[in-house]
């Protein structure tokens, strides 16, 4: 049986000033899809948040930070997410953790941007409240097959390796990995993998959490897991997609509280 690591749980600890912090994930930004990108812009620049944190998967492929800094008219779509990154952090603080599509997210990146990156897990701590926030892919110990990847892909080794490729052949390396992906999802023998129930409780009772907030999956819910614990998945964003779908979770006093922007 595959089991979950034993992380560390380090703390982001809000400060007394914040009252609203926002939560989102998988977006899968890419050019191709400019409506969601447009909604995107739209939040960032409305939000009224006091902090914004992104739980990985913000975009659809990341093949290095040095995709963002390219020269030349137009700027590519990696310069101008970075754009609207960099506007927003100067209004509030925006965290970022990586997920399985954009692992490769570096610190040249995060400082380009102004973001602050987060190891995951980590515990949130708001209103005298722990929520134990994370990516999810690690949780989902049935999909064997994407945790052995995982393992690969994460070692300093590959990363090294494969950030020395040229960006162009990065760029078709990535492209080939996303059509390898969708002829996956079409299988109709596919599994999708969830959140394993005891690794979860098992994060959560010792981070001294009462829930657990995640993406991934791509199955909004919010899950009792007993005890008093709480398991609360994210949304994906697809705005093209009938009905679209564009959603946040905002922490707030009130509690968690799911908020529609589309």
């Amino acid at each position: 049986m595959t089991t979950v690591a034993n992380p560390a749980f380090p703390e982001l600890v809000a400060p007394p000033a914040w009252r609203t912090v926002d939560l989102i994930s998988d977006l899968h930004l890419q050019a191709g899809e400019p409506a969601t990108f447009e909604a995107w812009q739209g939040y960032l620049q409305t939000t009224p948040a006091d902090a914004l944190i992104i739980l990985g998967d913000l975009f659809e492929v990341w093949v290095g930070d040095d995709a963002a800094t390219q020269p030349g008219e137009p700027a590519t779509f990696e310069a101008q997410c970075a754009e609207l990154l960099r506007r927003t952090a100067r209004r509030l603080p925006v965290f970022f953790m990586h997920g399985n599509r954009d692992f490769l997210v570096g610190p040249a990146f995060a400082s380009q941007c102004g973001l602050t990156l987060l190891d995951d897990p980590t515990v949130l701590v708001l209103h005298s409240q722990r929520w134990l926030l994370s990516h999810g892919d690690i949780l989902c110990l049935e999909d064997t097959e994407y945790l052995k990847f995982r393992a690969q892909v994460r070692t300093p080794e590959w990363q090294a390796a494969f950030l020395a490729r040229p960006l162009e052949e990065r760029r078709a390396l990535a492209r080939s990995m996303r059509v390898q992906s969708e002829d996956r999802k079409r299988n109709p023998s596919m599994v999708w993998a969830d959140v394993d129930t005891p690794a979860a409780r098992d994060w959560l009772q010792r981070a001294n959490a009462h829930a657990l907030v995640h993406g991934h999956t791509h199955r909004p819910a919010d899950h009792d897991m007993g005890d008093g614990l709480r398991r609360i998945v994210l949304s994906d964003w697809d705005v093209a997609a009938h009905p679209p779908r564009a959603q946040l979770l905002c922490l707030s006093t009130a509690g968690a509280q799911r908020v529609d922007l589309r």
